[in-house]
């Protein structure tokens, strides 16, 4: 094994630790921890709402999510990469490699939102609205510092979970990433309107769950506020700083003309590329720049 195969293997091998680290949070509060048991108010009118069911399922709410990135995601990379608009210094597979980085930068972001949002979850212990109904005390009068529930001890401590909202942060997350990605790979002058009225629809889609969540008296509106802030921020700042999504990179040309070949009049047939040729344009102009800046004497 070569040594830039070796570190191509230890850079990925540190990639996976880091999505894994980053879960830990989530992982640890999820199977270790109990939500925090806060007094309640037995008038309290904002946690005596019925019970419903989810009209977004945490299943429907994978199946959408996952589908979504997998087809925009792999249709994107897989078009870029056959039109030679993308391109990878790696000696592997380039699709592969392009879809690495994707879902790489994707699967981090998301496990740092989610691991957020179960700290927050755990932490405050906020009763949901429908509390009452799912505890179902025998005995409630005035503040209750610790109230005997009567239900389901599953569904008593799902109900003590409710800021902020996991469904509103974790799909805000998703479809405002998927809408900077489509944003940095659909630039043709066809996707004017095309482009904007697929993110509408993406981040539509996010808010609209955390509708739902209100309407189905699971979260109060300040946990789904939050939930999209939060989702937000962190699909912003992962696509700005660790992504390479609006990275401005060098066309593809894998045979720079040298001194040698220009002398003999030798021209690679890549350099009819027009990109190509405003690059190295753009780059002699700035050698030259920089060899006619006096140094110091």
């Amino acid at each position: 094994m070569t040594e830039p195969e070796k570190k191509k293997k230890i850079f990925i091998l540190v990639d996976l630790l880091c999505v894994v680290v980053a879960s830990l949070p989530s992982v640890i509060m999820t199977a270790m921890f109990r939500p925090y048991e806060r007094g309640v108010y037995c008038d309290d009118e904002s946690i005596r709402y019925p019970y419903r069911r989810d009209t977004i399922t945490h299943s429907m709410m994978a199946a959408i999510t996952i589908s979504f990135s997998v087809i925009i995601v792999t249709s994107g990379e897989a078009y870029l990469v056959y039109s030679k608009r993308l391109h990878s210094n790696s000696d592997f597979n380039q699709y592969v490699s392009a879809l690495y980085k994707v879902v790489g930068t994707f699967l981090f972001g998301a496990v740092i939102s989610q691991s957020l949002t179960d700290m927050a979850k755990f932490t405050i212990g906020r009763p949901r609205p429908n509390f009452m109904v799912v505890c179902a005390p025998k005995v409630c009068s005035g503040y209750m510092p610790e109230i005997n529930c009567t239900g389901s001890l599953r569904n008593v401590t799902e109900s003590r979970l409710s800021f902020y909202s996991g469904h509103s942060s974790f799909g805000m997350y998703c479809m405002l990433f998927l809408a900077l990605y489509v944003q940095a790979r659909m630039r043709g002058k066809w996707a004017r309107l095309l482009r904007p009225t697929i993110q509408f629809f993406l981040v539509a889609f996010a808010v609209y769950v955390g509708y739902t969540r209100v309407s189905d008296y699971k979260h109060h509106w300040s946990d789904v506020l939050v939930g999209l802030l939060q989702g937000a921020l962190i699909a912003v700042l992962n696509v700005r700083y660790v992504s390479d999504f609006f990275k401005q990179r060098p066309p593809h040309c894998p045979c720079p003309a040298t001194a040698e070949t220009e002398a003999l009049g030798e021209t690679p047939p890549w350099s009819a590329s027009p990109a190509c040729r405003l690059w190295s344009a753009t780059a002699r102009a700035s050698a030259t720049t920089i060899s006619a800046t006096p140094g110091p004497v």
